[in-house]
């Protein structure tokens, strides 16, 4: 049996009930290994699944999209925490991410799940890209709080052409400029 003959779209719902009921917001975005390892432990498979392009047919509904882009790019940072692998899914994320924002997914939810269909803008680094989140978390109707992460991540990758808090775990050399920013606290989120 391959992976994607054991996961079917009505895991798309576990994965949402996962992420929005079972997890606290404050878990979403902190560093905590018995979390990260939680996400690896339940849904490992069906990241593997969305990596290697067997879940590409959860783009019909908002939810199975939503489902996929949070696997692509939220389960991502937290399987590969502290590996370049937990970028590796950033394309993949976008490219769905635009998908269902075409298809105005984004507006059938709720602002706290709205976001989630955003996330793959914040996370990319190009400025152009960066440009886009910004407008999109405003126009959207992601709230303020979302707006403001996201042009505090649109001003990194201006200044720095990336986010400099990635270099060490993509093995990327920093500019002395750089290294003042993390320094003095950066942004790492």
């Amino acid at each position: 049996m391959t992976i994607s003959n054991s996961i079917r779209d009505s895991d798309a719902g576990i994965i949402l009930i996962f992420w929005f009921e079972e997890t606290k917001p404050h878990q979403w975005f902190r560093r905590d290994a018995a979390f990260d390892e939680s996400v690896r432990a339940r849904f490992g498979a069906h990241h593997a699944a969305a990596a290697t392009g067997d879940l590409d047919n959860w783009m019909e509904s908002a939810d199975t999209a939503l489902a996929r882009i949070i696997i692509l790019d939220q389960f991502s940072r937290n399987i590969y925490r502290d590996e370049p692998l937990a970028f590796a899914q950033d394309d993949l994320a976008l490219a769905a991410a635009r998908d269902a924002v075409a298809k105005e997914f984004d507006q059938t939810v709720e602002p706290r799940k709205r976001a989630f269909f955003l996330m793959p803008f914040m996370h990319a680094e190009d400025a152009n890209v960066q440009d886009e989140s910004v407008q999109l978390f405003i126009s959207r109707g992601c709230g303020e709080d979302n707006a403001k992460h996201a042009r505090q991540h649109r001003d990194i990758v201006k200044r720095f052409g990336r986010f400099p808090h990635r270099n060490k775990v993509m093995v990327r050399t920093s500019t002395p400029e750089e290294t003042q920013f993390l320094k003095d606290g950066g942004f790492n989120p």
